[in-house]
């Protein structure tokens, strides 16, 4: 590790997020100005720094230091306090306070209004009051040093991160919250996980063998398993796996699950299938899964009063409406959803499920029924609405999301006011929104959930929707009917192939008239595959077919990392369709105006949501603001904010679902081993809508084929709606 020391003369960007920094030092060994970049907390310009870490090389922006550790050195003699003080990083301290505090002190300045603050009120013009806000000013300032000497003490990678995490939840209380107790901070910061608290907890001196770190872990591994999508872990592998990988013997563990179970932390239960099982839930995972049983079976012993319509009577009002003539399996699903109380409907693509929707709504209305119809996520609901011509919200919104108390307004207690609820798009659907969906339709109405079983499942825990088509104990229907239109799609043709695990027919791509609009383009090195996705982006398809490379073509990629990663193709694709301007107005930090980019999270105070995808319209170059423009809709951004935002050229298969895009490139090779699988493949294929375009081998294909466990998660949703 290489150290240098200087004086930090500008801070040029910051992220106050996770305090990524962009600074420029002058040294004292050169003179010379040097760009610095790392977590740097609670450090401002005109600071005397001592950093470590290592010269790298940006591509763009030439050499730069990679800050590891940083250790902010007091001014000692009086130039270096006045410069300190007159920069304003210090709030409360203006020019003219400097000027008093400096001609009293001196260079004892800082050392008086740190250790000594009762010497403040030696000056004219400074009470009490003036003296408190000068001594909180400066402990606010300070806060994150001391945390993060702290980390860096406890051998903390990133001392910076995590302190300003720490320091954001905690406060002044945050040394003594880690040193009373640093497996709550798992807990309280999402951004902390086990290890690194286990880490803090060891160099303090916490007993390995104890309860608390015991409990903790078991915590840990649970929460890892729902990530995973799992609703539990079985005790017969958890006891094991804490043995190994953590040194906790089984007794001990066996002890603290007793003991989170009373506490209300744990569920433990006989698993339905093997009675000499027991399986260890989260408790709110458990809640919610036994909580949906009771919801959807009080729901089915509720008769529902006939449709007072009969099949002749469907067909007049569906083609006088919207001039639609259902096939004979339409009808019979449409009379058969009026019919339950609760139905599921599935179907691969061309099989009719929005033009169903449309349908059902149309007799719903027809019959004076009130409708709700809402979808997972942003993109989707807009697509429903387009559809259907009818308001569609996300369900968050549905269900009037609290963003202050992170719960939902509707439930049982407060209804929504429907007689029917149509929710699309639900394979996307977890078992904690589910759980809120079922509490929130009235006992009254009718619920009815369309998906595609065969996509990717729900990111969240579960497998809902299909659990319950498994269970056999709700009325549910699979469109098996592929249209004429749509049965004459490769897309298509190629999606349904997929789904059954048969290779599909791959014709290569052509720039010619006779191309097909599902094409496969034969390239075995990452870098190979890289390239020909960027002269597809750039110039092929935009120049042949006349597409806008930004809004009309969407790369999705299985991985993040990689040659052909969401990561990687994002840089080369900006630097390809949006390069820097001449005018050096590159934006804030890897942002530029006119780039393309995705919100990466539900934000229900700007009513954007994970996964829509806006253009960049400006940057203001004064603050930083960001401003996106989302299908019409500007939304601004400060630049602590900027973490919720991230490039879209390239994204990931699990982002684009509920999403159609008119041209889809997927790049497929055997580097993405771990991610290759039929459900990943069938989603991704399924989102073009005029044209798909595979890059990689055909050995890479054979394996996603192949590959149809990913469909399992630990769930016992099926197995009680049995019971």
């Amino acid at each position: 590790m290489t150290t240098l020391s200087g004086v930090l003369e500008r801070i040029t960007f910051h992220n106050e997020a996770n305090q990524y920094t962009i600074g420029r030092l002058r040294t004292d060994e050169s003179k010379n100005l040097i760009t610095i970049v790392g977590c740097l907390a609670g450090v401002g310009a005109g600071e005397r720094l001592v950093v470590g870490g290592k010269w790298e090389t940006h591509a763009r922006y030439g050499p730069q230091f990679k800050v590891e550790t940083y250790e902010v050195v007091l001014p000692a003699d009086r130039e270096g306090v006045e410069t300190y003080l007159r920069s304003g990083m210090i709030q409360g301290i203006g020019r003219k306070m400097a000027d008093k505090l400096l001609s009293h002190f001196q260079e004892e300045t800082l050392i008086v209004i740190e250790k000594h603050p009762e010497k403040l009120l030696e000056i004219n013009g400074i009470g009490k009051k003036t003296a408190e806000k000068i001594v909180c000013a400066w402990k606010s300032h300070h806060d994150f040093r001391e945390v993060t000497d702290f980390l860096g003490e406890l051998n903390v990678r990133n001392p910076a991160f995590y302190g300003s995490k720490i320091l954001k939840h905690y406060g002044s209380d945050a040394i003594s919250a880690i040193r009373h107790s640093p497996y709550q901070l798992v807990r309280d910061i999402p951004e902390i996980d086990f290890y690194t608290a286990d880490l803090m907890a060891g160099n303090l001196g916490f007993d390995p063998c104890g309860g608390e770190r015991i409990r903790a872990c078991i915590e840990d591994q649970l929460n890892r398993f729902a990530l995973d999508g799992h609703m539990f872990i079985p005790r017969s592998f958890l006891l094991p796996h804490l043995e190994n990988r953590f040194g906790i013997f089984a007794d001990a563990a066996s002890d603290e699950l007793l003991e989170l179970e009373k506490t209300g932390v744990v569920a433990l239960e006989e698993d339905f299938t093997h009675p000499d099982e027991i399986d260890v839930y989260p408790i709110a995972l458990y809640e919610a899964e036994t909580g949906m049983v009771r919801r959807l079976k009080a729901y089915l012993s509720i008769p529902v009063p006939p449709a007072g319509m009969d099949r002749d009577e469907m067909i007049h009002e569906l083609v006088n409406k919207i001039a639609i003539q259902p096939s004979a399996e339409q009808l019979d699903v449409i009379e058969g959803v009026l019919s339950h109380r609760v139905s599921l409907i599935t179907g691969g693509p061309g099989t009719g499920k929005t033009t169903l929707i449309r349908s059902i709504a149309v007799l719903l209305n027809a019959m004076g029924k009130k409708i709700l119809l809402a979808a997972p996520t942003g993109r989707a609901a807009r697509r429903l609405s387009e559809v259907t011509q009818r308001r569609t919200e996300t369900i968050h919104k549905l269900l009037g999301y609290n963003l202050a108390t992170g719960t939902f307004d509707k439930d049982q207690d407060d209804p929504l006011e429907a007689d029917a609820v149509i929710i699309d798009e639900a394979s996307m659907i977890d078992t904690l929104l589910m759980f809120h969906l079922l509490n929130a339709v009235p006992m009254s109405a009718s619920l009815i959930l369309v998906g595609d079983i065969f996509q990717l499942p729900s990111i969240g825990p579960g497998n809902v929707l299909s659990d319950m088509i498994d269970s056999n104990t709700i009325k549910a229907y699979e469109l098996t009917q592929i249209f004429r239109q749509d049965r004459e799609s490769p897309i298509v043709c190629a999606a349904h192939r997929v789904r059954r695990g048969e290779m599909p027919e791959l014709s290569p791509f052509s720039s010619s008239e006779d191309f097909s609009p599902f094409s496969f383009i034969e390239e075995e090195s990452p870098d190979g595959a890289a390239n020909v996705i960027v002269k597809l982006c750039t110039q092929y398809l935009p120049e042949r077919f006349f597409l806008n490379p930004v809004n009309d073509i969407q790369v999705i990629t299985p991985m993040h990392k990689g040659t052909v990663g969401t990561l990687s193709l994002n840089r080369i694709l900006q630097k390809k369709l949006n390069p820097p301007p001449k005018d050096k107005r590159s934006g804030a930090g890897r942002f530029r105006i006119h780039d393309k980019v995705m919100h990466l999270k539900n934000n229900y105070q700007k009513e954007v949501f994970n996964g829509d995808i806006g253009i960049i319209l400006d940057i203001e170059g004064d603050t930083g603001r960001v401003h996106v423009n989302y299908d019409d809709r500007l939304v601004s951004y400060e630049p602590e904010e900027l973490d919720e935002l991230t490039l879209a050229y390239a994204i990931s298969v699990h982002k684009s679902q509920g999403s159609e895009y008119p041209v889809v490139i997927i790049p497929l090779l055997t580097q993405h081993f771990i991610m290759l699988q039929r459900n990943l493949l069938y989603t991704a294929i399924t989102r073009g809508k005029q044209m798909t375009l595979i890059v990689g081998t055909r050995k890479a294909l054979a394996v996603a084929l192949k590959n149809d466990k990913p469909r399992k998660r630990l769930s016992a949703l099926g197995e009680r709606l049995k019971a």
